[in-house]
């Protein structure tokens, strides 16, 4: 199934806002996707992950749910109770954007804006996405759009007004492969593209990564992926109960900061900002002495 083409020639209002904006000398805010071709890598993890990581160190950010019907972020979150208005409310006028804003209880500079469990995600629309993503544009430093997985019309909605695109992948044949036909997406079907702005930068963040089974032959190797997607790789996640649990608990898995993998989110969101971080986790542990005795 071909990935549904927003409108060409769709007088698109963020557009329009960022040429105004650009010209008046105006800062607007970052629109990061994270997006992947196969469900289950990690997209929601990653985007409360770095969502936070960017607000704790003082940037003002929203974090956006596209999964409209499933809306898995807020869980994550930790602020399921507390929805009462979501992005379908804003973008049908039934509800403000500061109304159905919810504030993260840890960290001020973070505001999640949840999904519809009850709408289909046609509700999602150009106009109304482009208009929500305006008035954010304006009061935020970062807005993250946590994207469905696929081509489906949710994830072209929140791939269609970004400035980066983190692609998430699994170090698996088959989500490289559909990671790689997200890319041809990215660059075909945005409003970058549409109006031959510069393009949208593209970052590789492998998830689910086990050094051990790598070197069994059992996964893809980091350069292995790195050769298919020819992206600059932000970040490499290692497999991790943490992940599970923190989701579990409402707590993105960066402020884990004991686990492996908060570490290695903690890392992508100082790359992300431009900071020089050599890559962990990459390489497998040595064995002890009871290890190297008793393998095989």
């Amino acid at each position: 199934m071909d990935a549904e083409p927003v409108p060409r020639g769709y007088p698109a209002l963020i557009g329009r806002a960022r040429s105004r904006a650009f010209e008046e000398g105006e800062t607007l805010a970052r629109i990061i996707v994270i997006t992947s071709g196969k469900g289950g890598v990690g997209k929601t993890t990653t985007s409360a992950a770095l969502a936070m990581g960017l607000a704790q160190r003082g940037n003002r950010t929203a974090v956006v749910d596209f999964d409209v019907g499933l809306r898995n972020l807020d869980l994550i979150m930790g602020c399921e109770r507390r929805v009462v208005y979501d992005f379908v409310n804003v973008i049908n006028d039934e509800a403000s954007l500061n109304q159905a804003l919810i504030r993260d209880r840890r960290c001020d500079d973070l505001y999640i804006l949840p999904a519809s469990q009850t709408r289909d995600k046609e509700a999602l629309t150009p106009d109304g996405v482009g208009r929500v993503l305006e008035e954010l544009s304006h009061t935020f430093d970062y807005i993250v759009c946590d994207s469905p997985a696929g081509i489906e019309h949710g994830a072209t909605m929140a791939m269609y007004y970004a400035d980066d695109a983190v692609v998430v992948t699994n170090p698996e044949v088959s989500s490289v492969r559909d990671s790689d036909r997200m890319l041809g997406i990215l660059a075909s079907k945005s409003l970058r593209a549409e109006t031959d702005s510069e393009p949208i930068r593209e970052y590789l963040l492998l998830t689910r990564y086990s050094p051990e089974r790598v070197a069994k032959g059992e996964m893809l190797g980091v350069d292995d992926v790195q050769e298919i997607l020819s992206l600059a790789l932000l970040g490499v996640i290692p497999e991790s109960m943490a992940v599970l649990n923190a989701s579990n608990a409402g707590v993105p898995v960066v402020l884990d900061t004991d686990s492996d993998a908060g570490q290695a989110y903690g890392d992508m969101v100082a790359r992300y900002l431009g900071e020089q971080i050599p890559h962990r986790f990459i390489k497998a542990r040595r064995r002890g002495f009871l290890g190297r005795l008793f393998r095989g």
